[in-house]
């Protein structure tokens, strides 16, 4: 059976999750439920990154201490996931001791092949990216995402031989062999590689919270570095390059581009040298902005997950988060847009058709089953591969424009009264594309796809039902 291991990125528990992690994560349980759809093994693992100076700092803060801390948050993002119908097979936790293991025994291996070495570390060190800058990543000397000047930082440290693995990482991402995509994000990674990589430092002296370096236990583990082999423990791995699971490499990556430049340098550099294959595919989205502003909580822009799935429900939710992003591109959202489009395309377009449908075809007692559904086409499923919700539901949504729009010009009220013959053979349409629809919203909205294939096989809606009340 042909497999497909899909990963969203650990996202780091300093806060609650946003709609920029969801996005990521509704995306991912679209794609893991299409290819099981398709016959395949599937495994989608999400889950949480728990270590490091942010979480420590924040867990004070909060009068908690570390480990009490991160497991409040760390159930937080399950219970997101869980109002948002996420079908993933593995929730890894950094914490989780089997994962602490492998990533202290990773380690030992590359201290014994030499790869890694002491040495002074001086730079800028941004605390909210948990990640040096340079001079020329700040704008106006300040970290583009977070608005602080990092801090001058100069301690002992341990480096990976990163430049070594350069040149071997820009020819794997040149040639497709480790894809990224879209386009002009491997532009750019290839860009960056050129201007030659530096090694990097893989642990901190003055951060308690995290894992001991095996081999100097005055240092924990980089944040970053333990956070890649996630990826690898969430399969169950222990640590062995030997050994891998059956499941092994992911063949799609997601993540925002905010965290693309460590994940097409670092991690495939520390994978090269442990001898393991390399991901076939990191695919990155874009951010949500709100009025044209990068959502943030200072702002008072953020829109939580929870409170989407309460305004127009689990499917509802779902549906607007990926009809919301063109491929790799940023996409501005606001309550009034997503009401607005939630009102058109569900409430008035996908909704409307099927209660007028069904109540047309109960006055005359018409039953059409779903057998004959014309399955998924070719267009959908290069959209699938290319990774475009956004046009794959686009598509969708033309059936059901079209299947309202048949109604109207065929005047199926009067043809039930006047007609019945010509009426069944307009509901008969109707209903092969409605049970099209359905199979086609499967990865997107499951429990609605199947609450609309329930109805078809019945020819019934309960009293009163409303797939999607008016907002």
């Amino acid at each position: 059976m042909e497999k497909f291991y899909i990963t969203t990125p650990i996202y780091y528990v300093n806060d609650k999750p946003h709609v920029g992690h969801a996005y990521t994560t509704v995306l991912a349980d679209v794609l893991a439920r299409w290819h099981k759809l398709q016959g395949k093994k599937v495994f989608f693992s999400a889950g949480t990154d728990e270590h490091g100076a942010k979480i420590e700092t924040a867990a004070i803060g909060d009068g908690k201490n570390p480990q009490e801390f991160v497991d409040e948050k760390a159930k937080a993002f399950q219970l997101a996931w869980k109002k948002l119908n996420i079908s993933y097979d593995n929730f890894i936790r950094t914490t989780d001791k089997k994962h602490e293991q492998a990533a202290a025994g990773v380690l030992n291996i590359l201290h014994e092949k030499r790869l890694v070495y002491q040495d002074t570390y001086k730079g800028l060190y941004c605390q909210g990216c948990e990640q040096y800058k340079t001079e020329d990543d700040l704008i106006d000397g300040k970290c583009a995402d977070h608005q602080v000047k990092p801090e001058l930082m100069e301690e002992k440290s341990y480096f990976f031989n990163l430049a070594k693995f350069g040149n071997m990482v820009l020819e794997k991402i040149e040639t497709d062999e480790f894809k990224i995509e879209p386009a002009e994000r491997k532009n750019e990674i290839i860009s960056f590689i050129q201007g030659g990589l530096k090694d990097i430092s893989i642990s901190r002296k003055n951060v308690k919270w995290g894992i001991p370096l095996p081999f100097d236990k005055d240092f924990t583990i980089y944040v970053w570095i333990e956070a890649f082999l996630s990826y690898l423990t969430s399969l169950g791995w222990k640590g062995s390059p030997n050994k891998l699971p059956a499941m092994w490499p992911p063949d799609i990556q997601l993540m925002s581009k905010d965290i693309l430049r460590v994940h097409a340098t670092i991690w495939p550099a520390l994978l090269l040298a442990l001898d393991i294959p390399l991901p076939q595919k990191i695919f990155v989205h874009g951010y949500f902005m709100a009025n044209g502003q990068k959502m943030s909580k200072s702002l008072g822009n953020v829109i939580w997950p929870e409170e989407m799935v309460e305004k127009f429900g689990v499917d509802g939710a779902r549906y607007l988060l990926m009809s919301s992003l063109a491929p790799g591109h940023d996409g501005d959202i606001s309550w009034e847009k997503l009401t607005e489009k939630y009102n058109a395309d569900l409430a008035n377009g996908l909704g409307n058709l099927i209660s007028r449908t069904i109540v047309l075809a109960q006055k005359i007692n018409f039953k059409c089953g779903v057998d004959k559904n014309k399955g998924i086409s070719e267009r959908i499923k290069n959209l699938y591969e290319e990774i475009k919700p956004r046009e794959i539901l686009e598509e969708i949504w033309k059936e059901i424009n079209w299947a309202n729009k048949y109604i109207e010009e065929k005047k199926l009220w009067e043809l039930v009264k006047n007609d019945e013959d010509e009426a069944k053979k307009v509901l008969d349409e109707l209903f092969i594309t409605i049970g099209d629809v359905a199979e086609n919203l499967r990865p997107f909205m499951p429990d609605i796809a199947q609450r609309i294939l329930q109805i078809l096989e019945s020819g019934e809606m309960t009293k009163g039902e409303v797939l999607f009340p008016r907002v």
